[in-house]
């Protein structure tokens, strides 16, 4: 056994946890499968707490100077009107604003940032299954040869559609569906990219996170699937449904799409305890949270921290991951809690929901210190049975 880690995926949470065990000494083995990071649509907007990650990790500025993108303010819009503008600096425990970047750049980033602290990194390597158990392993396929690698801990990190989750035998909760999110990268965007953008239309909703140079990721969520929307080309139907949340028309005059529009669900999926028989998941591997409300990335990165300080002070690493299990079932069951009741307020259709909604906008604009913003300080936000009743029986 030549490896201590052997991290199934060089994202974001997987070449960040290499670098981070690598530089401590660790040997480090990354293996991704693609050679080339593609754009998909997934996150690319940072939250507060999340940046505070990255900059614990010694991420953010090599980040910050090669493809990130810096907003310091959160703007609230309901039809066409600014109703929410808070300076993220001022407010967050941190003093920290909200960080962007275009995602296939970051990972070329973060996956050079591993290779540079000593781990072996590996492109063009596709695991194909693993192996639990006391000495975990994984079968690999590159350069059409088969071999098996032994590590002493196997680290899933290969996204919200991880096939790690099924091969080393964890159990996939989801939610119920409710939310769906069609993205698209635009360019030539005039839309002000000193904040994140968020619009709230009557039955659909808004994120647009600007990547500077008149580029920015617009998300737009509702509870229908709209599957006309995602066709890869078609972007005069997705800026007019934009428009139709009530943002600026001018943000999507001579706009056009930069990579691909895909439409995906929102729900939900997670793994109780992330941890078992020499293996452990994090970020979305672990549990992907509503993508509705932009927590991913940071997740991601707390699972990272989490996981590096138990494995570098723990020499039992079977007692070591159960503890990062136990751990990340907290807080991010926090989030998903949040998340979810925020979701039944803001979108349920039952009788009554409406009449609900607007004693809650009363109530929050009495008490806004009640209401859990999990874009400053995420799961160190209340989230118990108080706090239920605070946002749904209003």
């Amino acid at each position: 056994m030549i490896h201590d880690l052997i991290i199934v995926g060089g994202g974001l949470a997987g070449s960040t946890l290499a670098k981070c065990m690598a530089e401590r000494g660790y040997r480090v083995l990354v293996l991704e499968r693609e050679t080339r990071f593609k754009d998909r649509v997934r996150g690319e907007q940072m939250h507060c707490w999340g940046v505070t990650e990255a900059r614990t990790l010694g991420i953010y500025e090599p980040l910050l100077a090669r493809c990130g993108h810096q907003t310091d303010w959160w703007k609230v819009y309901q039809e066409g009107t600014v109703i929410e503008s808070h300076n993220f600096k001022e407010l967050a425990p941190h003093y920290v604003g909200s960080f962007n970047f275009y995602h296939p750049a970051m990972q070329e980033v973060v996956i050079e940032l591993a290779a540079e602290a000593g781990a072996e990194v590996r492109r063009g390597a596709a695991v194909t299954a693993v192996v639990t158990g006391v000495e975990p392993a994984v079968q690999v396929e590159e350069h059409g040869q088969r071999h098996t690698l032994r590590a002493r801990l196997i680290v899933g990190a290969d996204g919200r559609n991880s096939q790690m989750r099924g091969w080393a035998g964890f159990t996939t909760n989801r939610a119920p569906d409710c939310l769906f999110l069609v993205g698209a990268l635009l360019e030539g965007t005039s839309v002000p990219d000193d904040a994140v953008h968020a619009v709230r239309g009557r039955d659909n909703f808004l994120l647009f996170a600007p990547l500077g140079a008149k580029r920015g990721r617009a998300y737009y969520i509702s509870t229908e699937g709209n599957p006309h929307l995602d066709r890869k080309h078609d972007v005069a139907s997705f800026a007019a449904a934009c428009r139709d949340t009530g943002a600026p028309a001018a943000w999507f005059e001579g706009v056009t799409a930069g990579g691909p529009i895909a439409r995906f669900n929102g729900a939900d999926h997670w793994v109780e305890r992330p941890a078992r028989e020499g293996v452990v998941l994090i970020g979305d591997a672990a549990g992907s949270n509503d993508p509705s409300y932009g927590c991913g990335l940071s997740l991601a990165l707390m699972d990272v921290r989490h996981l590096r300080d138990r494995l570098t002070a723990m020499s039992d690493w079977t007692a070591a991951i159960e503890d990062h299990a136990t751990a990340r079932a907290l807080y991010y069951g926090k989030i998903r809690n949040i998340t979810q009741w925020l979701t039944e307020l803001r979108w349920s259709t039952a009788p009554g929901a409406g009449e609900r909604r607007q004693r809650a906008t009363k109530r929050f604009a009495e008490e806004p210190h009640r209401v859990p913003d999990v874009t400053l300080i995420g799961p160190e936000a209340p989230a118990d049975e108080e706090t239920r009743r605070f946002l749904l029986e209003a």
